[in-house]
C-alpha cells in the first residue's frame, strides 16, 4: 500500500483528511433539477485540445477543477490555462483541483503557453493558477511573464487573469503583476463570508475583497471581476449583501454560478438554486451599478468571458 508523501497529488478524502471542519459524505445526493445540464460526452475536437495542452505541458483549470462547462468551452476551441502547476497549496473544500507540495515552477511555461495560444488562434485568454503560497509574491511574477510572452506571440490578444488571494503577499504580488497588466482582474470571492471557515480554510473574506479593491485603486482602467458559487447553504439575503460588499469594493463584473459538489468528500451540496432565484441576483446586481452580471446554474467564472469583458470594454 502507497505511504502518501508531501509532493502527491492529494484529492477528494486524503485532501480534506487536515482541515479544522470535517466533511459529511454519509448523505444521500440531491437528485439534479431539469435546469442541470452536464454534457460530458468527448469529441473528437475535445480530444485534439487536450493533445496540445499535454504535448506543451500545460494544465487547464477546466480538467483539474472538473469544469461542468468542459465539453462546450473545449468544443469551441478555448480553454482556461492553470499555470504554476496542477498542486495547490490550500485545501478549499469546494474545490476538486489537488492538494500536495508543488513543484518547482517552469521556466519554458510562459514561452509554451504563448505557443499553444497561437496554435488555438484565441482572440481571448483566461490565466489562472493553483494556490502558491510557497513562493513569495504568490506567482504574480509568473503570472506578468506569462502575460508579456503570450502578447509577445499574440497581439490581438486579450488576457484575463484569476488570480488567488496573495494572502500576506499583496504589495509584493501587485507589484510584480503591474510589469504587465492583464485586460481584466479577476479574482473570486467565491462565498459567503459565514461560510468561510468550512469552504475556503487558509482564505480571509475581507482580504479578498480588499484586493480586488487596491488593483482597481492602482489601475482604475482595468476592469474587476469576481465570481461566486450558491447552493452551500446560504440564503438569498446573504447573497445579495456579498453584491452589495463587491461593488463597495469597486468591482465591475460579477457571475454567480451553482455550486456541484465534485464528490461526497467534498463540501456538501445543500439546494439547487432555481433560475428564478439566479434572475433576481441578475437584477439585484444591475440595480446596484455592475457593468455586466453573469447568473446562472451552468455559469462559472471563465464561461464567456470574453463576452462578459466585452460589456465593460476591455
Amino acid at each position: 500500500m502507497h505511504t502518501p508523501t508531501p509532493t502527491d497529488k492529494q484529492r477528494g478524502a486524503a485532501k480534506m483528511a487536515r482541515i479544522a471542519i470535517k466533511i459529511e459524505n454519509n448523505h444521500e445526493p440531491l437528485k439534479k433539477p431539469d435546469w442541470i445540464r452536464v454534457r460530458v460526452h468527448a469529441t473528437p475536437v475535445v480530444e485534439n485540445l487536450k493533445k496540445i495542452l499535454r504535448d506543451n505541458k500545460l494544465h487547464t483549470v477546466c480538467e483539474e477543477a472538473s469544469c461542468p462547462n468542459l465539453p462546450e468551452c473545449f468544443g469551441n476551441g478555448t480553454a482556461t490555462f492553470m499555470i504554476m502547476g496542477d498542486k495547490c497549496t490550500r485545501r478549499c473544500t469546494f474545490c476538486d483541483v489537488a492538494h500536495g507540495r508543488p513543484d518547482k515552477l517552469d521556466a519554458d511555461e510562459p514561452h509554451n503557453m504563448a505557443k499553444t495560444i497561437a496554435q488555438m488562434a484565441l482572440n481571448y485568454v483566461v490565466i489562472t493558477s493553483v494556490d502558491r503560497d510557497d513562493l513569495r509574491d504568490g506567482g504574480a511574477g509568473h503570472f506578468a511573464a506569462c502575460i508579456k510572452e503570450a502578447r509577445h506571440l499574440n497581439p490581438r490578444l486579450k488576457i484575463e487573469v484569476l488570480v488567488p488571494d496573495f494572502r500576506g503577499r499583496m504589495e509584493v504580488a501587485l507589484n510584480n503583476l503591474a510589469e504587465h497588466l492583464p485586460d481584466v482582474f479577476n479574482h473570486n470571492i467565491e462565498t459567503v463570508e459565514r461560510l468561510y471557515k468550512e469552504a475556503r480554510p487558509g482564505s480571509d473574506y475581507q482580504w479578498s475583497l480588499t484586493l480586488l479593491k487596491t488593483f482597481k485603486a492602482r489601475f482604475p482602467g482595468i476592469p474587476t471581476k469576481s465570481g461566486l458559487m450558491v447552493g452551500l447553504g446560504e440564503s438569498n439575503e446573504e447573497v445579495v449583501a456579498m453584491l452589495a460588499d463587491l461593488r463597495a469594493h469597486d468591482v465591475d463584473m460579477v457571475t454567480i454560478g451553482q455550486y456541484l459538489a465534485p464528490s461526497r468528500d467534498h463540501i456538501r451540496l445543500k439546494r439547487y438554486v432555481t433560475p428564478e432565484e439566479f434572475k433576481q441576483y441578475e437584477i439585484a446586481g444591475y440595480d446596484m451599478g455592475f457593468k455586466h452580471v453573469a447568473s446562472g446554474p451552468m455559469v462559472r467564472s471563465s464561461y464567456h468571458a470574453d463576452k462578459q469583458a466585452a460589456a465593460c470594454g476591455a
